[in-house]
């Protein structure tokens, strides 16, 4: 087991990472604060995972509840959030009951924004049991739903008592599922740390493979990157919004497309893929620096062209996206690979020509 600390003075908390997690009660009993959980799960992991976690947290003396929502990005909605705390109140829950998400990124974020809201905060635990979730989205502290005119638009920032990512819940993880992680595995590799982004090409091969050694390093680094950040800029004022590569454009293909027609990792692919081509039109980086950033995600297995959903769509889409300011659109963009900044000064041309070329 490795285990990182995301600093935040009395609300840091720590991310352990390692096989054979959910056997771990002691890991959870020191971040509860009664003998009381209620687990937040789908119908895709309840079944492989529900009863494993219960009965190890249950023979530690824990009284365990749970609600198992509908699975899919179309259900990160206010009708499912209703659905959590329908249970909290006919389960009688507390300010001091922990809701435990156990689950993807989904399941992080909807249970997440309940914990912030039910009694006005309760805590919660993330367990995350896809990829994407271990890499990016269980860490943070970033929760919501989504609304028909835009992905994410609603939530809160409320960080999480623990997380714990099992890797050994990766062995169930679709392939799709598992590429659409490797696109925000990719994203530090581009955004801050070039070492990472040349191990990533050295070993794409053993992470599809789901070799278990390159697995957890690739985690760990991750993790580690997104937890200096969110420490460095909690509530995304400044360098946090450079985790958001290639996400104004893949949130608009996410939402344009209709909500998991495709995954957010293919969103977020593609979407980094017209980042950089709008970072080459504008001179910062050269036709081999985005081949390069492209074959990445190809053999990651990942889409690189975007959907043709037209200019004027793009544009009203991502007009709603949280880094507008002014009322102006602003992207992150790549000075060069492993250095990247946010922006509106942009061409406006380049940008017409990056989404209709």
């Amino acid at each position: 087991m490795q285990t990182l600390s995301v600093e935040l003075g009395h609300r840091a908390y720590r991310i352990h990472i390692g096989p054979g997690l959910l056997a771990r009660a002691d890991l959870v009993l020191p971040h509860l604060a009664q003998p009381r959980g209620i687990i937040v799960s789908n119908t895709t992991v309840a079944p492989l995972y529900l009863a494993r976690f219960s009965d190890t947290l249950e023979r530690a003396g824990i009284r365990i509840e749970s609600v198992v929502l509908p699975d899919g990005e179309v259900h990160k909605n206010w009708e499912t959030l209703n659905r959590i705390f329908d249970a909290l109140l006919t389960q009688r829950a507390e300010r001091r009951t922990t809701l435990i998400a156990l689950g993807g990124g989904v399941i992080g974020d909807l249970a997440g924004f309940a914990a912030a809201c039910y009694q006005r905060g309760m805590p919660f635990i993330q367990v995350p049991t896809t990829l994407l979730a271990q890499v990016d989205s269980s860490v943070g502290g970033k929760t919501g739903i989504n609304h028909p005119q835009g992905k994410n638009m609603i939530g809160a920032f409320y960080q999480p008592q623990l997380v714990l990512a099992d890797t050994d819940t990766l062995a169930t993880l679709p392939d799709r599922e598992l590429s659409a992680g490797l696109a925000e595995v990719i994203k530090y590799g581009l955004i801050r740390d070039l070492p990472f982004l040349e191990w990533l090409e050295a070993n794409m091969e053993k992470l599809l493979a789901r070799d278990t050694e390159a697995l957890s390093y690739a985690i760990h680094r991750s993790c580690q990157n997104k937890a200096e950040v969110v420490a460095a800029d909690e509530r995304e004022t400044g360098q946090r919004a450079l985790l958001n590569l290639g996400h104004t454009f893949g949130h608009a293909i996410e939402t344009g497309m209709g909500y998991g027609v495709w995954l957010h990792g293919e969103g977020v692919s593609a979407g980094t893929l017209l980042a950089a081509d709008l970072s080459r039109r504008m001179g910062l980086l050269t036709q081999a620096d985005v081949d390069r950033v492209s074959d990445l995600f190809v053999r990651a297995g990942l889409p690189v062209a975007a959907p043709d959903l037209g200019y004027d769509a793009y544009m009203n889409l991502m007009g709603v996206d949280k880094k507008v300011e002014a009322g102006r659109i602003r992207f992150v963009l790549l000075r060069e690979l492993g250095d990247a900044f946010v922006t509106g000064d942009y061409d406006e041309a380049a940008l017409r020509a990056t989404l209709t070329t």
